[in-house]
């Protein structure tokens, strides 16, 4: 019953953008894997990675969106989420490296014997087991959120003071987990990562499968998103967002719907931030850098913000035009992202995906009744006045 709904949720334009993420999921490793180099068609690791990583930006841009798009919370703590979960993850891959560390410990991690810490902390245990990191993935920044979102909801906190306080508890996390004595890996954080499940994180086929499964798992986040936006629920949190006085009003319990979009939210972050560790190969307290979230929203606003599709577009476009730029012209990169958002803000303030979106509806919109019968009309001659 729940896989039917998901599915009769999906309109033409979602069950496209599915289809392409699907379909890279398979052709763009198989492309890897099996083309030899001196083809046209082969892509090479290191783009496979690049590629990969831009998706899970995207999954992070979504997960904004849907609290932001449609709930009108505007987060600019995302990057808290997205970098908990990849702590989650980046301590599983720690405890795999077992004696091949550094100092040849299979109990510690090499910067706790370097810190001379005795023991592997309370935190710590558990991450060994794969089931276990994945749990706390979800885990840690559903958490969060819902101890956040219970407080800041509860206490009606809205607009521009919500989206202070959540930069301030991104900053005060990025303060506390550079911290060496947090058990983190302070400034450094985690890395020097060996495998994954036993196969070697470097290899080309580990690579790949790490590309497919961060596109499967952004095409499961968008059918998801399109099926909360488009049931009920999602109506009333649109309502909730262009008029929450009165939908309080009408008697719904508003603090509980944004408390709940607000926690799913942080969980696919979290997973955003999960699949993002493996393919780049570290993650430290830089992740938490409120710069870093107000991005997310530089993504989401670029893409088309209420619009699903949106987010994911602006997220691989802005970053490949980064990629690109700080390659060229590294220091004039912050100049063209700033000219970009104030440009997006004035002359397409819908975003990329917001501003075109009526026309190509327009074009496959069926002709009604009404609006054939006037199409005859307009087409019939005009008959000269007699």
């Amino acid at each position: 019953m729940i896989t039917a709904f998901i599915l009769r949720s999906l309109d033409r334009r979602i069950s496209i953008a599915i289809a392409i993420l699907l379909a890279a999921a398979v052709l763009v490793p198989l492309s890897n894997l099996l083309l030899p180099e001196t083809s046209a068609l082969h892509v090479p690791t290191y783009l496979m990675s690049l590629f990969g990583k831009y998706l899970t930006y995207a999954l992070l841009a979504l997960a904004l969106d849907l609290v932001w798009g449609y709930c009108g919370i505007l987060s600019l703590g995302h990057g808290a989420f997205f970098a908990l979960g990849g702590y989650a993850m980046g301590m599983y891959l720690m405890r795999q490296i077992g004696s091949r560390g550094t100092y040849g410990n299979p109990l510690l991690p090499d910067f706790m014997v370097f810190l001379n810490w005795k023991e592997l902390p309370w935190f710590w245990h558990g991450f060994d087991q794969f089931w276990f990191a994945m749990l706390m993935v979800l885990v840690a920044p559903g958490l969060l959120a819902f101890v956040f979102g219970w407080f800041a909801f509860r206490s009606r906190v809205n607009g521009v003071y919500l989206s202070i306080i959540t930069q301030a508890m991104t900053y005060a996390l990025l303060l506390a987990f550079f911290r060496n004595d947090m058990g983190f890996g302070g400034n450094n954080g985690l890395t020097d990562f060996k495998d994954i499940l036993g196969f070697n994180i470097q290899a080309d086929g580990t690579r790949a499968v790490l590309f497919a499964v961060t596109a499967v798992f952004l095409a499961l986040a968008l059918m998801l998103s399109s099926a909360v936006v488009r049931s009920k629920f999602g109506k009333v949190l649109v309502g909730v967002r262009d008029a929450e006085s009165r939908t309080r009003f009408l008697g719904y319990r508003v603090e509980h719907m944004k408390l709940f979009v607000f926690v799913v939210s942080a969980m696919m972050a979290g997973i955003a931030g999960a699949l993002y560790v493996p393919q780049i190969g570290i993650i430290n307290p830089g992740e938490f850098a409120p710069a870093n979230s107000i991005e997310v929203v530089i993504w989401t606003a670029v893409g088309g913000r209420a619009t699903l599709i949106g987010p994911i577009i602006g997220a691989i476009l802005v970053n490949g035009g980064k990629t690109v730029f700080t390659g060229l012209f590294p220091e004039f990169w912050l100049f063209a992202l700033g000219g970009l958002f104030v440009a997006v803000t004035l002359f397409l303030p819908k975003g990329i995906v917001g501003t075109i979106a009526p026309y190509i509806g327009r074009k496959h919109r069926p002709a009604t009744p009404q609006s054939k019968v006037a199409e005859d009309e307009a087409s019939k001659p005009v008959q000269a006045a007699e």
